[in-house]
């Protein structure tokens, strides 16, 4: 019997399975899709639930489609990336754990979840999770468009868009186009009931809504070009039949774009703006570099999660945003793992997008949406939001289970079975507890406080009458620290933390900032290539009055990012405390506004050099 034949019956386990995969979405998608690493603590619970009620079912265990073992290459060459390559090694596990779950919930739904009444369970899980993020966009569009999760506001380039349960109009965008081709098959396919078609058909009507209000001119294009492009793919049809279907789905298309464009004048402006910008302006930026990046290190990469950090380097003048990702995961994945993790992930997605590609009916739905999925990941970074990964991993399972039969994998003996089954849960539960726990406590931890800090220097906030504020921010820091000793932000943070409390308490400021001195060590130790965390060091220097040893460390900041605006502050500032290095400063803070005229730091330190 093929591994992907649909059994007559659901068990107990197979249900358990389906409860806590739909539970780990829900909270997930919820939480703005798992970004904040707070959210992943209660998300890796989960997913480790769910495998070892995959590994503990009796009838389950390691027996696995032979697509379950295509991405434990990757994984496994992720790891040893991360471990031996990667500059910034604790982001780099924050990112190796989300690939960890992707796999680990796609190999569980291909193997685990087998029954129909299972796979429709989840099936309605995602689209109830479509209709939930419809209801969030609209209510964001029609009422408070300032709203989010977790009662968090909407940063301001989004306020005309809406993001539903993500903080991201684009992921809201591709969440949407993922879910609109299945919702489509059940409304008009074959053999559905009036019930299942009136359900399916207000379900489509709600996430083309969610859908047209993210405004997202890429999963607007991703979604447009995969409808077009899926008809010439699917077998079973003459040629010309084929082509005409893709000819009429471009004309819909055409039709309904032209609609929206004369109708919905937010659309308008976007189609206006690509014009204007002929394609895209800032992401190419970050392409070139992410490419660059690739270039210098062509087999292995820079190093997981490393993109952020390396950037630096190739930051042109003028361009002051702060990047995180490449926004394109094919150029991310060379860029932080090199051809070698290229080859790995995406050619194991292509070996799936090839032997399913003859998907028909509602897998075939599901196909289309994967692929409009994979062409937005060309400007985007959705494989990095957990809750897409999670949900692209659920859906690709369900497409490969129905669309690749598999011959049944011969049991092992029920000894060996055992032991391997208990072999790998042992060690997805020492993976959690040693790893992913402590690593997504310290990293909420730590970005907590730092936000605290960030909001007190935005809003002017005089640190010293709020000591006791203070005092709870470096706790938290120190707390972050302990959890994960192997965070260097969180360490640099430390050090921030504890160079703010010498303008509480200037008598210790030489005890501080040996303090200081000593945590941005550790920071440092733990990557060298992280700007930000030489400057605590030349700060702590400078509170021991020890000002020539940070200089040395201000200019080692520079050196790995000389067009940060920020950095030549901080370079003009340590110069301004010797008064014989007047005009040097005054050249540092003249490069720093040259930069960025809008630093307001660098503006008030210049005023203060000249009237010296």
């Amino acid at each position: 019997m093929p591994a992907t034949a649909v059994p007559a019956r659901a068990t107990v386990w197979e249900w358990l399975r389906t409860a806590l995969l739909a539970a780990d979405l829900a909270w997930t998608c919820l939480n703005l899709g798992g970004f904040l690493p707070g959210a992943r603590v209660a998300m890796v619970v989960l997913t480790t639930a769910l495998l070892a009620a995959h590994l503990l079912d009796p009838d389950r265990g390691v027996r696995a489609h032979p697509a379950g073992w295509l991405f434990a290459p990757f994984l496994a060459y992720a790891a040893a990336n991360i471990a031996w390559v990667s500059p910034v090694k604790w982001l780099g596990w924050i990112d190796w754990l989300t690939w960890a779950q992707a796999i680990a919930v796609f190999w569980v739904v291909l193997n685990g979840i087998t029954s129909r009444a299972c796979r429709a369970a989840l099936v309605a899980v995602l689209g109830a999770l479509g209709i939930t993020a419809a209801v969030l966009a609209a209510y964001q569009h029609f009422r408070d468009p300032g709203w989010l999760m977790l009662g968090r506001h909407q940063a301001a380039q989004f306020l005309c868009r809406s993001t539903g349960f993500f903080g991201i109009p684009n992921s809201l965008g591709v969440f949407m186009g993922l879910l609109i081709p299945p919702a489509l098959a059940l409304t008009f396919g074959r053999g559905r009931s009036a019930n299942v078609r009136i359900l399916a058909g207000f379900t489509g009507l709600l996430l083309l809504l969610g859908f047209v209000l993210a405004v997202s001119r890429g999963a607007w294009l991703a979604l447009a070009a995969a409808l077009v492009l899926r008809p010439p793919g699917v077998a079973g049809r003459g040629v010309g039949v084929r082509l005409a279907a893709a000819a009429g789905t471009l004309a819909a298309v055409g039709a309904a774009a032209a609609a929206l464009y004369f109708t919905f004048p937010l659309m308008a402006e976007r189609a206006h703006q690509l014009v204007r910008d002929v394609g895209e302006k800032t992401r190419p930026i970050l392409w070139r570099g992410a490419w660059q990046l690739f270039r210098a290190h062509p087999a292995w990469g820079a190093g997981g999660a490393s993109f952020d950090a390396l950037f630096e380097a190739y930051r042109p003048q003028g361009y002051l945003d702060q990047p995180y990702y490449a926004h394109c995961d094919y150029l991310q994945m060379l860029s932080d793992y090199g051809a070698a993790g290229f080859v790995l992930f995406f050619g194991a997605a292509a070996v799936l997008a090839v032997r399913t590609a003859r998907a028909r009916g509602l897998a075939g739905a599901g196909y289309t949406g994967l692929l409009a999925f994979f062409l937005h990941l060309l400007v985007d970074f959705h494989l990095h939001i957990p809750a897409l990964a999670l949900v692209v991993a659920t859906l690709a399972a369900l497409v490969t289970a129905a669309a690749w039969p598999a011959a049944a994998p011969a049991a092992p003996p029920a000894l060996a079975r055992r032991l391997a089954a208990g072999g790998m849960l042992a060690a997805a539960v020492v993976a959690l507890l040693v790893l992913a726990l402590p690593t997504y406590r310290a990293e909420e931890t730590r970005r907590a406080a730092r936000e605290q800090i960030d909001r007190m220097a935005r809003d002017g906030a005089d640190v010293t009458r709020d000591r006791a504020r203070l005092d709870r921010i470096r706790a938290q820091l120190v707390r972050a620290t302990v959890l994960d000793p192997g965070n260097g932000q969180a360490w640099a943070d430390r050090a921030y933390g504890d160079s703010l409390a010498a303008l509480v308490a200037p008598a210790q400021t030489e005890a501080l900032g040996a303090e200081v001195e000593r945590e941005a060590r550790r920071a440092t130790t733990l990557s060298a290539v992280v700007p930000e965390f030489w400057i605590r060091l030349g700060t702590g220097y400078d509170m021991e009055r020890q000002w020539v040893q940070g200089g040395a460390e201000f200019l080692e900041a520079l050196r790995l990012a000389p067009r940060r605006s920020d950095l030549w502050y901080y370079e003009a500032y340590h110069l301004s405390l010797n008064p014989r290095e007047t005009g040097p400063a005054l050249g540092a803070v003249g490069i720093a506004l040259r930069l960025d005229p809008g630093n307001a730091l660098a503006q008030s330190l210049r005023q203060r050099l000249e009237t010296r």
